[in-house]
């Protein structure tokens, strides 16, 4: 699955700082489909690029893979942070997370409300209580003040409350244009100094970034955030008949093993961008799994007169 989201990264990155978001994402969805078909297994996309209109892009319900070999379902953003790598920005990433068959939250292409919290904080979070309690319960969790905090938060006009509350509680704020699935991460790695996600952002994404958190002990919660009705009938449709409900991890996430792969785009918290040399490439990986807790980050070099180009 490294190889995919390598595949990805390099194809998106040839694009960096060109203006061109359309591109970038057209980009990294050809080779990862490409080099999804290349693997033997029979893999069904559940959270994708959109619906089976919008192809040629990734789209839900689309089979990858030779078909041989075990089932799977899939989601995938072959360039999560479009905007990102449109603009040189860093935390774009290439992202796929793997689950047996009916194992990932359905979700349609809406909004999602979503707190994150690392494994110091699980089980302290409640998404039906304030941004003020849920900062408190971290505090105490990590043995900390309020001040020490940072919280994470996509920055929207729609997030102003939400900001000005957790300004109001002297918790520090790391603004960002993009990118929230790297955002979800960030919360779950020491090394990044986030503490919590909290905020509306895509519900596909929310999926994906649930992926992650399982496979690194943190914990998640969320709503659906749909806009109109007709998104309403759309989760509906899919499965989702209390459009209210409160999603725990496990329902974003489900089964024994999940499996969660990414590769850096752009420079950002815990991975570097793709970086070109004359005939090649490095790229920086990280794989993950539920099941066993193992963590692996690879180092790259790609030479591209010695392998396929997807």
């Amino acid at each position: 699955m490294v190889r995919v989201t390598e595949a990805a990264a390099l194809a998106a990155a040839r694009l960096m700082g060109r203006g061109d978001n359309d591109a970038a994402d057209q980009a990294a969805v050809d080779s990862m489909r490409n080099a999804l078909n290349s693997i033997n297994f029979d893999g069904t996309v559940v959270i994708g690029e959109g619906e089976r209109d919008e192809a040629p892009m990734l789209y839900i319900g689309e089979k990858v893979g030779t078909g041989i070999g075990p089932k799977a379902d899939i989601a995938l953003d072959p360039l999560e942070g479009t905007t990102l790598t449109a603009k040189g920005e860093p935390n774009a990433l290439s992202v796929i997370a793997l689950a047996e068959h009916g194992h990932f939250l359905h979700a349609p292409d809406t909004y999602m409300q979503k707190i994150v919290v690392g494994p110091v904080a699980k089980g302290m979070i409640d998404i039906t209580q304030s941004p003020t309690w849920n900062l408190k319960q971290v505090a105490k969790a990590k043995k900390c003040e309020l001040e020490d905090l940072t919280v994470i938060i996509l920055e929207r006009e729609r997030h102003g409350d939400l900001v000005s509350e957790c300004r109001s509680t002297g918790a520090r704020i790391r603004l960002i244009r993009d990118g929230d699935v790297a955002a979800a991460i960030a919360t779950c790695r020491k090394e990044t100094g986030i503490d919590i996600l909290m905020g509306i952002g895509g519900a596909p994404e929310g999926v994906i970034a649930a992926a992650a958190v399982r496979t690194l002990g943190g914990d998640m919660q969320a709503v659906l955030s749909p806009r109109n009705q007709e998104e309403i009938e759309r989760a509906k449709k899919m499965g989702v008949t209390d459009i209210k409900k409160v999603f725990a991890l496990q329902e974003l996430a489900s089964g024994d093993d999940v499996m969660f792969a990414a590769t850096g785009v752009t420079n950002g918290d815990f991975l570097k961008g793709v970086r070109f040399f004359g005939g090649g490439a490095t790229t920086h990986s990280i794989v993950m799994r539920s099941r066993t807790g193992t963590i692996r980050t690879i180092e790259s070099i790609h030479h591209f007169d010695k392998k396929p180009r997807y």
